[in-house]
């Protein structure tokens, strides 16, 4: 294949196509964002990591720090105190970070009872002194990701948009909900047009993207500079390149298949058991091992589904990805 250069950049980082793969807690990991990158992403995100967990030495959200490749790494914190979030962005930049996001946008009650996420929506001003305290940590370019707002009485984002940009934001990524609406019903691209319209840096629409026609219609009706690709991507870790390089009127990866198929999925579950160890990748790879298995059409009945997923010995796992999915019949989409 060949590749248009990109005109979009984060700062001083170049971008090499315009589809992006979202952050998603429990997913977005290392490993599967190694996949992404591989394939052919304009970007991938890190999870979501808690700032404070991180600040204090926590081991997992320092996992999460991992770079996955070459492009440049991008790692989102979350929180909802300035403290906090000054000392994970400088553990995050001296990790090796290039790019740091800042989360308005989870809907988890989790997070937003916490005052993070996007509940940070609802309080603009305390939102503001966390941009301006990692701004002010680190000499990184520094995003947001946002939702249109709480509810539908309170749609603020081109507001908090523009806000953020003045204090120095470098790119806004907007999901096409509410929180309320938390993943319900359709995401409202042409809502992020306002967004659009309030800053002068480049804004991403997340929300519904699958495929090469959902991305183009989001741009179209948004005015975005790029979209960003999360459930869509689940099982399917070439589908962001694969929008990528159409959005960029190149070839794209091919998904793949067969024998081809089985080697990627093997390589994905065992690189999940170095990432965390046998007993937590085992439970970790569960849901790639589903997701894989419904993108490639495979209907197994409830006694093979279960025996597969929750098969704990990896060698067994192994044999039986191979005989899942190498049939030349399974073509994932």
């Amino acid at each position: 294949m060949s590749e248009v250069a990109c005109k979009l950049s984060i700062g001083n980082h170049a971008v090499r196509n315009n589809a992006f793969l979202a952050p998603m807690a429990g997913i977005t990991d290392r490993p599967f964002r190694k996949l992404a990158e591989r394939f052919g992403a304009g970007m991938v995100v890190s999870e979501m990591i808690a700032s404070n967990a991180l600040a204090v030495g926590n081991q997992d959200m320092a996992r999460k720090l991992g770079k996955p490749g070459s492009l440049p790494h991008m790692v989102q914190l979350a929180g909802c105190e300035a403290e906090w979030m000054t000392r994970g962005a400088k553990i995050a930049h001296d990790a090796g970070a290039d790019i740091i996001d800042i989360n308005f946008g989870c809907p988890a009650k989790r997070v937003t009872n916490g005052y993070a996420g996007s509940a940070l929506m609802r309080v603009p001003d305390h939102a503001m002194t966390l941009i301006d305290a990692v701004v002010s940590a680190t000499p990184l370019p520094v995003t947001v990701k946002m939702r249109l707002g709480w509810d539908d009485d309170s749609l603020n984002a081109p507001d908090m948009a523009r806000r953020a940009v003045d204090a120095g934001v470098r790119m806004i990524t907007v999901h096409g909900r509410t929180r309320q609406q938390f993943y319900k019903g359709t995401a409202r691209w042409e809502l992020v047009r306002a967004v659009v319209e309030a800053v002068d840096v480049p804004v991403v629409v997340n929300g519904d993207i699958v495929d090469l026609v959902s991305a183009r219609e989001a741009l179209e009706q948004s005015g975005a500079a790029a979209v960003m690709l999360g459930r869509g991507a689940q099982g399917r870790p070439w589908a962001v390149a694969q929008i990528g390089a159409g959005l960029a009127g190149w070839a794209g990866p091919v998904a793949p298949k067969g024998d081809a198929l089985a080697a990627l999925v093997a390589e994905h579950y065992e690189d999940m058991l170095v990432e965390y160890g046998t007993a937590v990748g085992l439970r970790a790879a569960r849901k790639h091992l589903d997701w894989y298995a419904e993108a490639a059409g495979i209907v197994l009945d409830k006694p093979a589904r279960q025996a597969f997923l929750n098969n704990d010995q990896p060698a067994d796992v192994l044999r039986q990805i191979g005989t899942i999915f190498s049939s030349e019949d399974r073509v994932a989409a």
